[in-house]
């Protein structure tokens, strides 16, 4: 097989890879043959004259390429039964907490009629490690099943275990079915992230209703209605009744409700759980502000059973794409990423020849990045303060995920100080069309669109800290932004204990970049970062050679903050095995931090998942 038609693999089961060594031949001879990949064209940090061989670059760039391809490849079978995971390395401690860990991520990227389709848009396919009693020799198990949706249901046939994609997704083109006319493009795929809350195991995407999943066998109990039906918000504010937009909306809403089935309201795949009042927290918004000036945002609080304890509705006059949020004792809040309808893309995007995505681009028309906050509490609600009118953040960052938010007030002086640690990118960089490096003319993932060179500038994700200084009147008197700690690499997924969720935190985790690879210098991530916000300080752990690593998860086990364990897949492309790591946080940095490895068979190997969700048996 060449490596220019890796994205084409066997869509019945996973093509072996040959070990290093072995690679390295294979590597020559394509280079040799002339059949390096086309469409990646990563420059090296050292490049040739360092003295590395173009041969020995051009491998690397081979091995790059097949890495990549490999770290989304499709995994159709399913572990139904619990299957014991071997320790390969260490062994799982004895006070390592009860419970289950939930990894959710797209599971299929290929059809069987030439389609292939966006990470993004790829099938929901949960996994589970359950973590047994106390015992001096745990076992750990392993489960992995499809989320049975409605899409899922339309474009699988068990009997032949064939698939079909019918379904357009926002992020991806055909090239077998229907393209102009087909109105199937919200394909709720339940791939982002996963919750278990009220006794309830949710599978979240970000464009609908949750998928409620049951939690013993992982087979799918079906659509949860989280939006509809829970009553008229509590606290309803706009502008604008009957404005311009109102009309714009009412023509929209037959078009996307009735025409393309979309749900009158899009649930965010990004939930919270605020630890000290034992509260969920949701965000929704209306579909059809996707193509207007305007943003409808409702949060919903629910308790331990379930119960809707409150929900609030906000108008925000700007054109905003929110895919993660924060808040506090006292707010929500929004970091907003600007967009615009592009007319074009818009035109190429209903024919069926680019994604539906290519309606929207980013809005670089203003040098700095808005933050609104939405008043949560009641007393904050009866302040008066224009919560509409956005506070600026003096740079131009797309935000892509949220590690922690909290609030220091001030009693005597009324005064407060709101901190905000956040994973973000530059507008130059991001692209719709483009996350993860897919390009849909030709259904192949190119990293070096994720491997861009930053020229000095801080383009890819990276961490930083916004701090936002407010009066006694609840105006904003300074808004600035600086990176954590001076952490330049390439960072993403932060995660904190959970129990600290919406406290003052002096632990941040996250994913990032050794740099050891010159083809793949920034992603995927090797690594996990911890970084101390006390002392400035930041170690971290890397996985092995041609490995890469997804989201880390803490688990706690005790009071202090970094007094627990981290989760982390690791995935071993190069030879087609997933591991599951436990790393001890306080030991980041040092030779011990591994405790254990476990082995998830090779035939159940499995594509980079997205969120995970740590669930403690009660």
């Amino acid at each position: 097989m060449q490596a220019n038609t890796i994205c084409h693999l066997s869509p019945t089961k996973l093509i072996p890879i040959s070990p290093r060594h072995d690679r390295v031949s294979a590597g020559r001879a394509l280079v040799a043959a002339g059949q390096v990949p086309k469409a990646i064209s990563i420059s090296t940090s050292e490049g040739c004259s360092s003295g590395i061989s173009t041969v020995k670059v051009e491998e690397d760039r081979v091995a790059a390429f097949w890495d990549y391809q490999f770290l989304f490849v499709s995994q159709r079978s399913e572990a139904a039964e619990p299957v014991v995971l071997p320790v390969v390395v260490g062994a799982v401690p004895p006070d390592f907490p009860s419970g289950t860990y939930y990894l959710i991520g797209p599971g299929l990227f290929a059809d069987d009629h030439g389609s292939t389709v966006h990470p993004l848009d790829g099938h929901g396919y949960l996994r589970s490690f359950i973590f047994g009693g106390a015992s001096e020799n745990k076992e750990v198990k392993f489960m992995a099943r499809y989320v049975k949706t409605e899409a899922q249901v339309e474009e699988h046939d068990p009997a032949s275990d064939t698939w079909r994609f019918t379904h357009r997704g926002p992020f991806s083109v055909l090239k077998g079915g229907r393209k102009v006319g087909n109105t199937k493009v919200m394909k709720n795929v339940a791939n982002t992230s996963v919750v278990k809350w009220g006794g309830k195991l949710l599978c979240l995407w970000e464009g609908g209703d949750p998928y409620e999943i049951e939690p013993g066998s992982l087979s799918t109990v079906g659509k949860l209605e989280m939006m509809d039906g829970y009553g008229e918000p509590q606290h309803g504010e706009g502008g604008g009744v009957g404005d311009v937009w109102d009309v714009a909306a009412s023509i929209l809403k037959p078009i996307l409700y009735g025409v393309f089935k979309m749900p009158a309201k899009r649930m965010l795949s990004h939930y919270k759980v605020d630890a000290k009042k034992d509260r969920l927290l949701t965000l929704s918004c209306n579909a059809e502000d996707m193509l207007l000036p305007r943003s409808n945002f409702t949060f919903y609080e629910f308790n331990s059973n379930f119960e809707l304890l409150q929900k609030k509705e906000f108008n925000i006059p700007d054109h905003l794409m929110i895919h993660d949020w924060a808040f506090t004792d006292t707010h929500y809040i929004l970091f907003g990423n600007r967009i615009k309808v592009d007319i074009p893309g818009s035109i190429s995007a209903v024919c069926g020849i680019s994604p539906m995505i290519s309606a929207l681009s980013v809005d670089p028309s203003r040098s700095t990045s808005p933050i609104y906050l939405l008043p949560r509490s009641q007393d904050e609600s009866r302040k008066g303060r224009d919560w509409r009118a956005a506070i600026e953040v003096p740079a131009q960052l797309w935000l892509l995920h949220f590690g922690n938010a909290y609030e220091n007030v001030d009693d005597e002086e009324g005064t407060r100080e709101i901190r905000l640690q956040a994973c973000v990118c530059s507008y130059e960089w991001f692209n719709f069309h483009k996350l993860f490096g897919y390009k849909w003319q030709s259904a192949k993932l190119d990293p070096s669109i994720m491997n861009v060179q930053q020229e000095g500038k801080a383009l890819l994700p990276h961490l930083v800290q916004v701090s936002i200084d407010i009066d006694a009147e609840g105006d904003c008197q300074k808004c600035s932004v600086e990176s954590l700690n001076n952490w330049t690499r390439p960072t993403d997924f932060p995660v904190i204990n959970p129990d600290f969720s919406g406290r003052k935190n002096k632990y941040i985790y996250g994913g990032t970049t050794s740099g050891s690879r010159p083809a793949l210098p920034h992603f995927p991530f090797d690594s996990v970062i911890k970084l101390n916000l006390s002392d400035k300080s930041g170690s971290t752990w890397s996985t092995g050679d041609r490995r890469f690593i997804g989201e880390p998860i803490f688990v706690p086990k005790g009071t202090g903050e970094d007094d627990g364990y981290i989760l982390v897949v690791e995935y071993a492309v190069s030879i087609q095995r997933c591991y599951l790591a436990i790393l001890n946080p306080k030991r980041i940095g040092e030779a011990d931090t591994l405790v254990a490895r476990l082995e998830v068979p090779k035939e159940l190997n499995f594509p980079l998942g997205f969120h995970g969700f740590w669930d403690i048996d009660s």
